[in-house]
């Protein structure tokens, strides 16, 4: 790296770090809703500079387009997105606990801001506009290193929030490298996207990382399951939106119920567009289906397939999950409580269900709002995080010329 992009990388990095300073003084709810009436007002000149993007984009698959493609429609949507971060509570300066010690000493736990989040994405532009916002809510600056596919979408997105507390990351490399590295000037790096993204932020980055990683979604059908309850739950989970990190990924059935639940989950899967891939005792009790290759099992598809297992009991689902999930969402659809709370407490992932289906691992579904992401780390948040994952907690101590003994 030349000492040019050096100096740029800390350069873009300190006039985040000020503009997160003057974020606490200032009005963050009217910031927002400025950026929302911003993107409004220069509706034409975000959808050109996307129509730039999309020419650039043909011959990429119609998903891949969808995903990028902006209209007037799309836009409107953006900006009411933006509306609902501003009407949500703040998190800042909120007390979590409080106490008062023997010496009279008043001891707060308050929330605040993390600082400068760097985040990498691809494709999509709303999540500029969502980030963006989320980060300036909860007093954030934001460096937003989105996917080169929308660099000029992003540029005039970018351009309707305030300066320096919202800044575009150009798509270089290099430059990214450099960023990963100050770790005294960027609190918090949250990248999404697939594996290669992750482990290359991860082997390089020295600033603090949260993950958001693929979704790897199982749902285990129990024995006593309820059979409509389960077909419903697994079409929706796998056919509602199969390219989301939600989405299900894999079924698995136990063994007890496989020849009476298969063929009936499996019908209306089928009916739903979906390819099924089993195991060797799946394949049997669903005729016309797809044997299993080794890697269908951990394998994020992002599409109408669907990975089949027949399982050995609660021990058997959760031996498979442990092995092959990404402690994104897990379900189970059970009648039996007892065996719910089995799964739910010993199960590790970031959301866990109970006779509901994987989709709901959501910010908005779960009642957080929008979200940044969906953390698959442990270290701070785990799964969605809306406005109050993006903060820590500190404690402030109130005294009147208390000293130490």
């Amino acid at each position: 790296m030349s000492v040019e992009q050096k100096l740029a990388a800390v350069e873009m990095a300190e006039r985040a770090r000020l503009a997160s300073r003057e974020l606490l003084r200032l009005d963050r709810r009217k910031l927002v809703l400025d950026a929302a009436g911003e993107i409004e007002r220069r509706a034409a000149e975000i959808l050109a500079a996307n129509e730039v993007d999309v020419g650039r984009a043909q011959g990429e698959s119609p998903a891949f387009l969808d995903r990028l493609r902006l209209d007037r429609k799309r836009l409107g949507g953006m900006a009411a997105a933006l509306r609902e971060v501003a009407d949500l509570p703040d998190p800042v300066g909120e007390v979590v606990e409080s106490r008062t010690r023997p010496n009279g000493l008043r001891v707060d736990r308050v929330r605040a801001p993390l600082g400068v989040i760097l985040m990498i994405y691809e494709s999509r532009p709303n999540v500029t506009a969502e980030a963006a916002a989320l980060c300036l809510r909860s007093g954030n600056a934001a460096l937003l290193r989105g996917g080169s596919e929308a660099l000029q979408t992003n540029s005039a997105i970018v351009s309707c929030f305030p300066e320096d507390a919202v800044q575009l990351v150009p798509p270089d490399r290099t430059l990214l490298d450099e960023l990963l590295r100050l770790d005294e000037h960027i609190d918090l790096c949250i990248p999404r996207g697939g594996p290669s993204l992750i482990r290359f932020i991860a082997e390089r980055a020295r600033v603090p990382v949260i993950k958001h990683y693929q979704g790897v979604c199982h749902l285990y059908v129990a024995p006593d399951a309820d059979l409509e309850m389960a077909t419903r739950i697994a079409v929706n989970a796998k056919a509602q939106r199969p390219g989301v990190c939600n989405a299900l990924e894999c079924l698995l059935v136990d063994e007890r119920i496989a020849g009476l639940a298969l063929p009936r989950i499996g019908a209306a899967l089928r009916e739903a567009g979906v390819e099924l891939r089993c195991d060797e005792r799946a394949l049997p009790l669903l005729p016309g289906s797809t044997a299993a290759m080794a890697d269908d099992f951990g394998r994020e598809f992002l599409d109408l397939k669907l990975a089949v297992a027949v399982v050995d009991g609660i021990e058997g689902a959760l031996r498979h999950i442990a092995r092959y999930g990404s402690r994104h969402t897990e379900a189970i659809v059970t009648a039996d409580r007892q065996l719910a709370e089995r799964f739910m407490n010993e199960v590790d992932a970031s959301c866990v269900l109970w006779n509901a289906s994987t989709r709901f691992n959501d910010g908005g579904e779960l009642g957080l709002g929008a979200e940044i992401g969906i953390s698959t780390s442990k270290l701070h948040a785990y799964g969605p995080m809306g406005l109050r994952e993006l903060t820590c907690t500190r404690y402030v101590v109130r005294g009147d010329g208390q000293v130490r003994a």
